[in-house]
């Protein structure tokens, strides 16, 4: 065991023991994991992923101006994609079958022809 990863290990003992929970602590004061992945082929990169991950308690974030949460609709409990949305898709649908109706009469005309010949 390395010297420094005794030290964390014995250091942690002690916060344990004392009290202080190292997971309180960084809900508490907040924790920033940050990190790249790249893919390269001869020189030239392909794919670039940046990752960024903050752990942090709820209202440390707010206190930071993060909140995307509370105006998601997609986080909170039965709520349906807006209604005009699907109006609007409703809509166009119905519109496309219109201009699918001629095509459908003159090729049923079409197929009527063929059988009598």
């Amino acid at each position: 065991m390395s010297r420094e990863v005794h030290m964390n290990a014995r250091a942690l003992a002690f916060a344990n023991a004392a009290g202080h929970s190292p997971a309180r602590d960084i809900v508490d004061k907040g924790m920033v994991i940050a990190g790249d992945i790249k893919i390269n082929l001869v020189d030239i990169e392909l794919l670039t992923i940046q990752i960024r991950l903050l752990i942090c308690s709820v209202d440390k974030a707010k206190e930071m101006g993060i909140d995307w949460w509370t105006t998601n609709p997609y986080l909170k409990p039965g709520i349906e994609p807006e209604k005009s949305q699907v109006e609007n898709l409703t809509a166009r649908i119905a519109q496309l079958e219109e201009k699918l109706k001629p095509l459908e009469v003159r090729s049923v005309k079409a197929k009527k022809l063929k059988a009598d010949q």
